[in-house]
C-alpha cells in the first residue's frame, strides 16, 4: 500500500516538474537574430552542401528547426512590419517600406518595454523613420555593406551589428530582463554596386575552390513558363537576374560572395551567443533565428524575392528555448509556421498576452506540448504592386503542402501547382480540365483566408 502511494507521489512530482518546464521563467530574456534575403536552405543543417554555418547549425542542434517556415509577404519592409506586429500586411497597413499603422503599444517591443523589459534594436529597420525613442538601445543602419564612422574610418555592416549587439549585452541594466532584435543587412545585396555582395576582406578565401551547383529551374525554358507579365525583360526579378546570374561565371562569382556574407553573419551569431554563455544567460534566454524573406538564386530565371514561389516565401527558423527538454533538442518540425507567429510566441514566452488584433499564433506548444495542438494546414500570402505592374505586380496565394493557388490581381490571372508531383512549380494546371474541380475548391478557400487577413 505504501509503495503504491510512493509511486503515486513520484508520478505527481514528475507531472509538476513537467508543468514547470512548460512555463517560462518570470520575464526571461529574448534574442531575435534576423537576417536579410536569406532563404530556407542557406544552412548546412538544412542540407546545403556548400555554405558553412557552423554556429547556426549548432543552434539548431540545441533547439528545434522549422522546415516549413514561411513569410506572408516576401519583401523586406512588409515582412519586418509583420515581425513586430504579428499581423498580415492587410492589417498592419505597410505595403512596402512605410511605418506600419498598428499602434506601437501593440507590437512586441512596445508591449515588453511597458512590462519592464530593456528593449534594443540593432541594424536594419526599413519601416519608415526609425522610432529611436521607442527603444532603450536603438541603432538603425542598412543599405550599404561598408559604413563610414564619425572618425572617418569604415566598418563592415555585419561587424557593426556584432559590436552594437555586444555593447547592448554588456551595458544593459543587470536588474532588468531584455529583448534584443539584431537585424542584419546581410545577406542583402548592395543593389547599386556592381559587386552586389560586399563581404569582409578576411572572407576572400572562403569557397574559392568549390563549384556551386546551378538550380534545376535556372534555364530559359523555365523562365518562359512564367506568366507573360513576369516572363519579360521589364520586371525587376528578371532585371536583377541579369545583374547577377545571366552567365555561369557571374553565377559562381555572386553566389560565392553571397555565401561569404552568410558565413560572416554566422560568425557574428557565434560571438553573440558566446557572450550570452559568458554571462550565464543560456538557460534564461529564448533565441530565435529567422529572416525577412526567401530569395531566388536564379530559379525560374529570376533573382531577389517578391513573387509567391517557394524560393521567395520560405525562410529558415531556428528556436532555442530553455524550456525545451534535452530529448527534444535537435528535432525538425514540419508544421506551417509563419512570420506573423513570432510576435505572439515572443510575448507568450515573456508571460504577456497578445493583443486581440494580433493575427499570428504562439507556436511554442508545437515543440513543448506532449499532445500536439491543432494547427494550420494552409495559409494566405499577399504582396502589393511596387512602383508599377511592369516593375513588381501584386500577387496573392493560398499555400498548402500539396497544392498552391496563385492569383495575380493586376492581371486577373491564376496559377495552380500540384506541389506533391511538381515541387519546383514548373507546370501551371489552372487551365487543365482535370484540375477544374480542385481549382474551384481552392478559389473558395482562398477567398475565405483573404477575408480573414483583413
Amino acid at each position: 500500500m505504501n509503495q503504491k502511494f510512493l509511486l503515486l507521489g513520484l508520478a505527481c512530482l514528475s507531472l509538476i516538474a513537467g508543468m514547470a518546464l512548460a512555463q517560462p521563467r518570470t520575464k526571461p530574456n529574448i534574442l531575435i537574430l534576423y537576417a536579410d534575403d536569406w532563404r530556407h536552405d542557406t544552412l548546412g543543417v538544412a542540407g546545403n552542401p556548400v555554405v558553412k554555418t557552423p554556429n547556426l547549425d549548432q543552434l539548431a542542434r540545441e533547439g528545434v528547426r522549422f522546415a516549413n517556415s514561411f513569410v506572408t509577404t516576401s519583401i523586406c519592409g512588409v515582412s519586418r512590419a509583420s515581425l513586430f506586429t504579428g499581423q498580415w500586411m492587410s492589417r498592419h497597413g505597410n505595403p512596402a517600406f512605410e511605418m506600419f499603422k498598428t499602434p506601437w503599444s501593440e507590437t512586441y517591443p512596445g508591449m515588453l518595454r511597458a512590462n519592464g523589459y530593456y528593449v534594443g534594436h540593432v541594424g536594419k529597420w526599413h519601416n519608415g523613420k526609425f522610432p529611436s525613442e521607442q527603444f532603450d538601445f536603438g541603432r538603425s543602419y542598412a543599405g550599404t555593406h561598408f559604413i563610414k564612422q564619425q572618425d572617418g574610418s569604415t566598418i563592415h555592416v555585419t561587424q557593426k551589428n556584432e559590436n552594437d549587439a555586444l555593447e547592448f549585452l554588456r551595458t544593459r541594466p543587470s536588474g532588468k530582463p531584455f529583448v534584443l532584435t539584431l537585424a542584419f543587412f546581410a545577406t542583402h545585396a548592395e543593389d547599386q554596386n556592381p559587386k552586389q555582395y560586399l563581404y569582409q576582406p578576411q572572407s576572400e578565401s572562403l569557397y574559392q575552390n568549390v563549384t556551386i551547383p546551378a538550380p534545376k529551374t535556372a534555364g530559359d525554358e523555365f523562365f518562359k513558363r512564367l506568366p507573360p507579365f513576369i516572363a519579360n525583360e521589364k520586371n525587376e526579378g528578371r532585371n536583377r537576374w541579369h545583374w547577377r546570374f545571366d552567365t555561369s561565371e557571374k553565377y559562381q562569382q555572386y553566389m560565392k560572395a553571397y555565401y561569404r556574407l552568410a558565413t560572416e553573419v554566422d560568425s557574428t551569431v557565434g560571438r553573440v551567443l558566446a557572450e550570452l554563455r559568458a554571462q550565464g544567460l543560456d538557460d534564461d534566454t529564448l533565441v530565435i533565428f529567422t529572416t525577412d524573406n526567401g530569395y531566388f538564386h536564379g530559379e525560374h530565371g529570376l533573382a531577389d524575392k517578391w513573387y509567391p514561389y517557394e524560393e521567395s516565401i520560405r525562410v529558415p527558423l531556428i528556436v532555442r528555448d530553455p524550456r525545451l527538454p534535452k530529448a527534444k533538442r535537435g528535432k525538425v518540425n514540419q508544421d506551417f509556421v509563419l512570420n506573423v507567429d513570432l510576435a505572439p510566441t515572443i510575448l507568450a514566452f515573456a508571460g504577456t498576452s497578445a493583443p486581440a488584433r494580433m493575427q499570428g499564433r504562439n507556436f511554442a506548444p508545437l515543440y513543448l506540448s506532449v499532445k500536439k495542438p491543432k494547427w494550420r494546414q494552409e495559409f494566405f500570402y499577399e504582396h502589393a504592386t511596387i512602383r508599377n505592374t511592369d516593375f513588381i505586380p501584386s500577387s496573392e496565394a493560398l499555400v498548402r503542402r500539396d497544392w498552391k493557388y496563385i492569383y495575380w490581381p493586376d492581371f486577373k490571372t491564376e496559377e495552380l501547382f500540384d506541389l506533391k508531383h511538381d515541387p519546383n512549380e514548373t507546370r501551371n494546371l489552372a487551365k487543365e480540365p482535370a484540375a477544374q474541380l480542385h481549382l474551384e475548391r481552392l478559389r473558395k478557400r482562398f477567398a475565405e483566408l483573404k477575408a480573414e487577413a483583413r
